[in-house]
Formats: structure tokens, sequence, C-alpha cells
């Protein structure tokens, strides 16, 4: 049961050969910023948020987290969906139910509706679109083009850049409501023009929805995500004070996480049967038993991993402690992204016959490289500009040279209708990727800081036991030294006491985020033992038929 494509593949010409169609990427291409740029509407809203609609601290954080959860739990659906209705129709549903989603984001009369409405419509919107813009490529291009198409979504990331200060003006000088019309409109826009598309015939087959699958996917997805990304709001084990339920007096971060994995591995189990009696399954076992597939999918999380790793370690940082404006911080996502788009474009366009293995073997060594530049960078009361900006551009050089080959290396390893239908798992493996990325250095940092600052505290000589008793049961965030005598301001200390403190918390700072970086560089570098499985550089005609 093969996807048959009776058209002529995107830019094909009279002679045979295959001229590189523009105008499909393109579309593709605006679909995946706008994904992006959802996010960083929210971003540029949070002050809004909280003076028109009342939104607390923990409201936003929800508002953030219910996306990835939405999305990363039926991403993988998406995929089924695709590869049996057809991409282009999941596609254009995509982009229509991430348009609503937004128009329900500018008019919503409360947090309620923003986050369980507009935001849960454009999650949904975006576990159909972004499986889609994956999965049309294998259909859309061919041979060297392919692998350009695929580098074209990578070098996406890059061309994100711009949004954030795109959209920074509109909300300074429109507001929250009008920049979420702005995004509505985007989405409707693309939404039309992918009606330009060019036919794609797939087979007519009466394939089965496999809703077991999607169900299982979908809790198990659900539960290990916000099982993950709880870690740091709940306790790892300790539940916190902002910790909502415990499980047998523990923090339900955990629990929650294992839980989803064992739910996981009962999908894998499942699929097994379900794709030998219908022959399509939401998991076909070559996912999992290809080993280059599996490399493709390590490549696409760790990349995630690596942002997500950017995003909690080095903007609040310079914000919060270096004192960097909003401005001087989205100066860096263009350093960034100007590297990301380039190689990951050019990299494919004008190094064809470089081995994949090889490019993604740099490019963790990149990434690593940044992690490390990035945590040089960082002082006791700040950083050095030149540092965090040469991290930066590395960060785009190792971003943007694995991006240029992830998706298509599982491409190349799958028959063609699965390697269409791999973008949801592509896709699902980015938001696992950046979530733990998050999740887990965001816990080694505020755990290192706060368990490093109970432990100085107890056993400086300066501290008094009864200031160190009430400093213990403080849970300390990344901030500046003023926010820190501001948190400890209602414990009764001498001034050397005080003194004593923000000293220590300077050093507990100082030493958690550098092993932050370094726990995040060691894990991009673990990808490095995936790479031997990438041999297929081109595709057979057995996995072509």
């Amino acid at each position: 049961m093969n996807i048959a494509v009776h058209a002529k593949p995107a830019g094909s010409t009279s002679a045979g050969r295959e001229a590189f169609a523009v105008l499909p990427i393109i579309i593709l291409i605006l679909a995946q910023m706008g994904a992006t740029g959802d996010n960083g509407a929210l971003s540029l809203a949070t002050s809004a948020l909280t003076h028109e609609l009342g939104a607390t601290t923990s409201d936003i954080q929800l508002a953030n987290m219910v996306y990835p959860l939405v999305g990363g739990a039926f991403m993988i659906a998406g995929g089924l969906a695709g590869t049996i209705v057809g991409w282009k129709k999941t596609f254009r549903l995509g982009t229509l139910l991430c348009a609503a989603g937004e128009v329900a984001l500018a008019f919503a009369p409360n947090m309620m509706v923003f986050i369980w409405v507009g935001r849960v419509l454009v999650g949904f919107g975006a576990s159909f679109m972004i499986p889609s813009v994956l999965g049309l490529i294998p259909l859309l291009y061919r041979g060297a083009n392919r692998a350009v198409a695929f580098g074209c979504i990578g070098a996406a990331s890059g061309l994100s850049a711009v949004l954030p200060l795109i959209l920074g003006v509109v909300m300074e000088t429109a507001g929250m409501h009008v920049t979420f019309l702005v995004l509505g409109a985007y989405f409707a826009a693309v939404f039309l023009f992918s009606l330009s598309l060019p036919k794609i015939n797939q087979a007519d087959e009466k394939l089965k929805f496999d809703v077991v699958g999607v169900v299982l996917a979908a809790s198990g997805l659900f539960l290990f995500l916000i099982g993950i990304s709880g870690i740091s709001s709940w306790g790892l084990i300790s539940p916190l004070k902002t910790c909502p339920f415990t499980i047998f007096g523990i923090s339900p971060a955990l629990p929650l996480a294992a839980c989803g994995l064992v739910v996981l591995g009962v999908l894998v189990h499942v699929e097994k049967h379900v794709e030998q009696k219908n022959g399509i399954a939401l998991l076909p076992s070559s996912f999992l038993t290809t080993p280059q597939v599996r490399a493709g999918l390590v490549a696409n999380a760790l990349t995630f991993f690596f942002m997500g790793a950017q995003s909690i370690l080095m903007s609040p940082y310079l914000q919060l402690v270096a004192g960097w404006t909003p401005i001087d911080v989205g100066s860096i996502s263009i350093v960034t992204g100007v590297p990301t788009f380039a190689l990951a474009l050019g990299i494919p366009k004008f190094m064809p016959h470089a081995h994949p293995r090889r490019v993604i073997q740099v490019g963790y060594v990149a990434m690593a490289l940044a992690l490390g530049i990035m945590a040089a960078a960082v002082t006791r009361d700040g950083c050095s500009r030149v540092g965090v900006y040469l991290g930066a551009f590395m960060a785009g050089v190792g971003a943007g040279t694995v991006s240029s080959h992830a998706s298509n290396i599982v491409a190349l390893a799958l028959p063609e209708r699965e390697a269409s239908q791999s973008g949801g798992i592509q896709t699902t493996m980015r938001n696992v990727g950046q979530a733990v990325g998050v999740a887990l250095l965001g816990a080694i940092l505020l755990f290192g800081i706060s368990n490093s600052v109970h432990t100085q505290a107890a056993a400086d000589p300066a501290i008094s036991p009864e200031v160190s008793r009430e400093v213990s049961a403080l849970s300390i965030d990344l901030g500046s030294d003023r926010e820190f005598e501001s948190q400890i301001a209602g414990i009764k200390m001498t001034v050397a006491e005080r003194r004593a403190l923000v000293r220590d918390q300077a050093d507990a700072r100082f030493e958690s985020v550098r092993i932050a970086y370094a726990v995040g560089a060691a894990i991009v570098l673990l990808g490095l033992a995936t790479t031997p499985a990438i041999k297929t550089v081109e595709k057979t005609k057995e996995s072509a038929a």
C-alpha cells in the first residue's frame, strides 16, 4: 500500500531534469515561520496579559506550556492523518485552525478563554500543519532538490529570527489584540497561498485511522511532557510551594513523566499488532527499528534541546542578572539566525556531496562548543558581550549545520509513504527535545542555586544558625543581587550577614549556570554515538517504491 504520485514532481522539466520549485517551498517556509511567530508574540504579550486580562505568573507559564503540550501530544496523529486523507488537506486544516486560534487570542475576554480556547486551537493547528510541511517535501521534491528543500525548512528557524523584532514593533504601536489579529491574517494568507500547491495524487486506499494508537500516543506524550515541564515549578522529589498536589508525599513531576513513558511503551507493543493487521499504524515499526531513522530523530530532538537550553539559560541570565534590554536580547536572535539560515540552506545547496554523517557530527561539536563559549562568557555579576555574541553565532552554526540534514536522513532511510508520515514523529521529537532541554537544565539551574546557597549559608561562619535555617526554607530563583536582597529582606540579620548571603548567592548563581551549560554540552555530544548509523545518502529503488 504505497503512495502513488501520478503528477510530475514540482519543478519537473520535459527533459527529465528537475528544476527546483520555489513557490511550494516558500509556502512551507511561511507555515514553519508562523508557528515560531506565535510563540514569539506570546512572549512579547506578557505585560499586556498581566494588565489587560489580569494574568498571573502561573497563568502565563500555563499559556506557554499548553501549545507544546497539545502540539507535541498530537503531532504523530497529524502525521497519520496526512497519510490517510492527504497532506494538502491536513496542511490547510492546520493553517485554518491556527488562524482561528489567533483570532480567539485577540478577542479573549479572560485568561481561561485565552489558554483553553486560543492556545489549544493553535496547538491543534500546529499538530496538523507542521507534520504536513515535512510530509509534503518527499512528494514534491526528489534527489538533491529534496535535500535542499529540507534544508530550507531548517533555514526557516534562521528567518524566524526577524519575527520577534517585527512583532515587537506591532505590539508597541498597536497593542496585543492587533498583534494576534495580524498573526491570524498571516495564517489565513498561508492557507490561500496553499491553494497554488501543485497537484499530488496520493493513492486512494481504504486505510483505517489508528484510534487506539492516537489515544495512547496523546496520553503518553501529554503525561511525559507535563511531568518534565513541571520539574522546575513543582520540584524534582521534594514538592515546592508552587506544587499543586503531591503523590505519596513527593512532587508529581517524575511520577507523571514515568507514567507517560509506560504508556508510550504500551504504544510500541500495540502498534506492532496494528501494523500487521491494517498495513498502517500511527508508529510504523521502521521508525524504531531502522538505525538511520533513529539517528535522524535524535538529531531533530537534540537541535531543539539545544534551543531549549539557550532559552532557559542565556536569555533569562542576560535580562535578570546582566541587565540587558529586550532589544539587546533580540539582537542575539539575528546573530544566531543568520548562520542558521545560511548553513541549513547552503550546505545541501552548495555541498551536495557532503556526507550527512560528517555534517551532523560537525554540527553536534559546534553546538557543544557554543554552550561552552556561553558558559565562559558568564561572570559573577554579568557577562562578556563579546563572548555572548560569539556563542550566539556558534549556536547558529551548530543548529544550521544539523538542521541541513536532520530531516533528510530520516526520509532517505524510509519508503515514500513512511517518509511522508515521519513528519509527525520528527516534529514530536522536536517538541520533546525542547521540553526536556527547558525542564532538565532549568531544574539543574534553579536547584543548583537554592541548594548551593543553603549549603554555603550553613557552612559560612559569618552567618548565624538562625539566619541559615530561615534561608534554607527559601526557593531561590535566578536573579540579580538586588532581587535576592529583596527576597531575604524579611529575615532579621546583621549587615555583615546580608553581605555574606549576597556573596554566597552570586557564587551559587555563577557556578550553577556554568554547570547547566556543561550538562547541556555533554548531552549534545552524546548524539555523536548515533551518527555511525547514518549510511544511506540517496534514495534506493526499494525505499522509493
